[in-house]
């Protein structure tokens, strides 16, 4: 008996390492900690998409995946839904001369329709960021921070798909709203290592 309460605060302990975690999300970049490159990166409220382009000699979006699947506990507050529910998301890969630069996340109301949002379940590998900046109906809301630990379930799926950034300690983010007719939808960016290294070309 006292060995097993012995070993409960060691069982504690490692349940909550597991326990995917919720993010803090700040209103102002100085709360994350970033170096002055990277806080350009997530100020900057131009077409992330037209940046990168800028910035390599072959600019890709790999689509990871795009179906239904449930909101992320600190997301689905922001997208105004009352709890944790099933989502329309999409999840890709920016790539600038064949690496992953940016993981993208977006989430959709499973009540937006076509005509507020009518080109999303037809991206395929096409550029989200490019189409919402092309659209001159689209308003974006403000941006927040974060710096996500191993534990978020983000991470946990980067490096499901790039096993080489299992040692990263944490990666910087931002998201944002965008509005059109009415329908919001949310877009996640992660800013891999990579990132900081781009010059213009």
């Amino acid at each position: 008996m006292q060995d097993k309460l012995k070993a409960a605060p060691e069982v504690l302990r490692n349940a909550q390492i597991q326990r995917p975690r919720v993010a803090h999300w700040f209103d102002h970049v100085n709360a994350v900690q970033a170096t002055p490159v990277m806080q350009d990166w997530l100020t900057n409220r131009d077409s992330l998409t037209a940046r990168l382009v800028a910035r390599c000699g072959q600019f890709r979006v790999q689509r990871l995946s795009q179906h239904k699947a449930m909101c992320l506990r600190d997301e689905y507050a922001a997208i105004g839904l009352t709890q944790a529910v099933k989502v329309h998301e999409r999840e890709v890969f920016l790539r600038c001369d064949g690496i992953a630069m940016v993981y993208g996340h977006t989430v959709v109301p499973l009540t937006a329709t076509a005509n507020e949002w009518p080109l999303f379940h037809a991206l395929g590998e096409k550029s989200l960021g490019s189409t919402l900046f092309n659209d001159p109906l689209v308003r974006r809301g403000d941006l927040s921070y974060a710096r996500l630990r191993h534990s978020h379930p983000l991470i946990r799926r980067i490096v499901a798909r790039q096993p080489d950034l299992a040692d990263v300690v944490s990666m910087l983010a931002r998201r944002s709203l965008f509005w059109r007719k009415g329908g919001c939808l949310q877009v996640t960016e992660v800013f891999l290592p990579g990132v900081e290294g781009l010059r213009l070309v």
